[in-house]
C-alpha cells in the first residue's frame, strides 16, 4: 500500500494533480512511511559541464582538476566518480562547495554547480582518521561494481551473516532473499572473472597524496610532490608512447630552458663588458641626488662602480674638487651610515678637465710629499723635484733640474764637501742674508737636538732617522748618537778603551740608547 501511494504520489506531482497528491501525501504521513523523494534527472539541464576542482590535503598545496559532471549528479555520485578514475575512496573524500559541506544526496545543481567553470573543493583525509580499513574498502569497490550492475545501494553481505533488519522478516521472506543474495554473488562472481585480471602496480606511490605514478616520473602527476630518492627505475620497465611522449617533452624543455639561459649567460656578459669599457656607469634608473636632491632621468645620473651609489655629475665633480684627500671619499652619508668607499681613478679622471685633473694630481703629490716625514723637496728654486729619503743615503739627485742634493746639510754644495760648506757659511754669515739664515737654521738645530758637531772635524751632522750609530760624511768618524761622543777609543774601531762604550758588560751607553750599535 506505501509503495503503491508513493507511486502514485510521485505520477500526481509530475501531471500537477495537486488533489490527488495531497491525498496520498496525507495518508503517508499518517503512516509515517519512510519515503525518499527525488527530483527525476529530466528536470536538469542535459548538457555537461566542466568542474574546477581543488584537491589538497593536510601536505599539500591545491591542486587543479577538471571533472565531466552532469548538474542532477548527487555528491555521492560524484565520490563515485573520483573513486573511480583516482582511487580514492569515498570515505577520505570531504567536498567543499560554495563555503558549505553539502550532503551525499544533495544534487550539484542544488549546490550552485549549473555552468561551466564552477568551482568546488575536495580534501584528501588521511585512511587512519577516515578509519578506513581494507575490510571498508572492498565493501566500497562491491557497491560500486553492484550499482554499475544496477542494483543500486545493495552490497554482499558475508556467508551466514544476518543484518540487524532482517530480525523482522518471516521465514520465507529470509529465504528468498537468501535466494537473491546468492544470485547476486554468482553474478557478480561471473562478472570479475570475466575482467581481466589487474596487474601488479608498477611505479612509486606519492608520499603525500599516495597516487601510483608511472616508474620515470620525477613527481606526482597529481600533487607535483617530488619522487623518493631512494626509488629506482626497474630495469625491465618499458615506457609505453604516452609516457615516450612525456619524457621527449620534457627533455626538448629542458634543452630550451638551456638554451635561453645560455643565451641569457651571453648577453649579460656582453652587458658586463659594455659597462666595463665606459668610464663612468649611467644610473639605470630614475634617481634623486642625495646631495642636492635633483631627480634625474635613466642615464643622467653616475653610478660609483666601488659602492653603487649614484650622484648627478656636478656633486661628484664638486666633491672632487674640495676633496683634501687625494684618496676621493664617496660623498654618500645618512643618519646610520657614512659610506666607505672611494672613486676610482678612471671616473675622477672622467669627471674632470684636463687642467683640473692635472690640478687634482700635483695637490695629490704635494699632499703625499708634506704627509711624509722622510720628505726632501729639491733645493733648487721653483724645482718641482723631491724624493723620500732612506737612512743610509746622504745624497738625493734631482730628476727634475739633475742637481745633487746634500740632505745632511739640506743644501746643494756639488764643488765643496760638507766642512767647506758650512765654513764658507760661517764667512758668508755676515754679509749674506741667505748664508746667515742658514747657519742659525744650522745653530737651532744642535741647539734642539736635531744635529750635532762632529767629535773630530767639528762639522755639523745630523741623524735622519733610524740608527744611533752614524758616521761623519767628512772625517769618517763613527759618532754615537746619544752619547755625542767618539763611537770607538783612540784606536779606532773595536777599542772599547774609550768611546761610548756601549753593551760592555751587558751596560747602555745612555738611558736613551735604543740597543742598536
Amino acid at each position: 500500500r506505501a509503495e503503491e501511494l508513493a507511486l502514485k504520489l510521485a505520477e500526481a506531482i509530475e501531471r500537477g494533480d495537486k488533489e490527488l497528491a495531497l491525498e496520498c501525501a496525507g495518508w503517508l504521513a499518517e503512516q509515517r512511511a519512510p519515503v525518499t523523494v527525488q527530483v527525476k534527472p529530466e528536470a536538469y539541464p542535459k548538457k555537461e559541464i566542466s568542474l574546477w576542482v581543488g584537491v589538497e590535503d593536510a601536505q599539500m598545496t591545491t591542486v587543479p582538476i577538471y571533472l565531466q559532471v552532469n548538474p542532477h549528479m548527487t555528491l555521492a555520485s560524484l565520490k563515485d566518480m573520483v573513486f573511480l578514475h583516482y582511487g580514492f575512496p569515498p570515505s577520505v573524500q570531504q567536498w567543499v562547495v560554495g563555503k558549505r559541506l553539502p550532503g551525499d544526496q544533495e544534487t550539484l545543481h542544488y549546490n550552485g554547480i549549473q555552468r561551466d567553470g564552477d568551482m568546488a573543493y575536495l580534501y584528501l583525509r588521511s585512511a587512519k582518521e577516515a578509519k578506513l580499513s581494507e575490510e571498508t574498502f572492498q565493501r566500497e569497490r562491491q557497491r560500486r561494481v553492484l550499482a554499475e550492475l544496477g542494483f543500486g545501494d545493495i552490497s554482499l553481505q558475508p556467508r551466514g551473516s544476518q543484518e540487524p533488519a532482517d530480525a523482522g522478516l518471516g521465514a520465507g521472506a529470509q529465504e528468498q532473499d537468501s535466494l537473491c543474495m546468492e544470485e547476486l554473488r554468482h553474478e557478480l562472481s561471473q562478472v570479475e572473472a570475466a575482467l581481466p585480471p589487474e596487474p601488479p602496480t608498477v611505479g612509486w606511490v606519492c608520499p603525500s597524496c599516495t597516487y601510483v605514478n608511472k616508474p620515470t616520473r620525477p613527481g606526482c602527476e597529481i600533487c607535483c610532490k617530488e619522487r623518493p630518492e631512494d626509488y629506482a627505475v626497474p630495469t625491465a620497465y618499458q615506457p609505453d608512447e604516452e609516457e615516450l611522449a612525456r619524457m621527449r617533452n620534457e627533455e626538448e624543455a629542458m634543452r630550451q630552458s638551456q638554451q635561453v639561459t645560455e643565451q641569457q649567460k651571453i648577453e649579460n656578459y656582453q652587458h658586463i663588458l659594455q659597462v666595463d669599457r665606459q668610464s663612468l656607469v649611467p644610473a639605470a634608473e630614475v634617481i634623486e641626488c642625495p646631495i642636492c636632491f635633483v631627480t634625474l632621468q635613466p642615464g643622467k645620473g653616475v653610478t660609483l662602480r666601488e659602492c653603487l651609489h649614484s650622484f648627478c655629475r656636478d656633486c661628484l665633480k664638486g666633491t672632487i674638487l674640495n676633496s683634501l684627500e687625494p684618496e676621493v671619499p664617496c660623498p654618500y652619508i645618512d643618519e646610520k651610515y657614512s659610506c666607505t668607499g672611494q672613486l676610482l681613478e678612471r671616473e675622477i679622471k672622467a669627471l674632470l678637465s684636463s687642467a683640473e685633473y692635472q690640478h687634482f694630481l700635483d695637490r695629490g703629490v704635494s699632499i703625499a710629499e708634506n704627509r711624509s716625514r722622510s720628505s726632501y723637496h729639491c733645493k733648487t728654486t721653483d724645482c718641482r723635484g723631491w724624493c723620500i729619503f732612506e737612512d743610509d743615503v746622504n745624497e738625493f739627485a734631482c730628476p727634475v733640474c739633475q742637481k745633487v742634493n746634500c740632505l745632511l746639510c739640506k743644501a746643494i754644495h756639488e764643488t765643496m764637501n760638507c766642512k767647506e760648506y758650512q765654513e764658507d757659511l760661517k764667512r758668508q754669515a755676515n754679509n749674506n742674508q741667505a748664508a746667515r739664515q742658514t747657519t742659525e737654521m744650522l745653530t737651532l738645530m744642535v741647539q734642539s737636538g736635531e744635529a750635532m758637531y762632529c767629535p773630530t772635524c767639528k762639522i755639523v751632522v745630523q741623524k735622519k732617522d733610524g740608527c744611533d750609530w752614524i758616521r761623519c760624511t767628512v772625517c769618517h768618524t763613527e759618532i754615537c748618537w746619544v752619547t755625542k761622543g767618539p763611537r770607538w777609543g783612540p784606536a779606532g774601531p773595536g777599542d772599547t778603551n774609550g768611546g761610548c762604550r756601549c753593551r760592555l758588560n751587558g751596560v747602555p751607553c745612555h738611558p736613551h740608547c735604543q740597543n742598536c750599535h
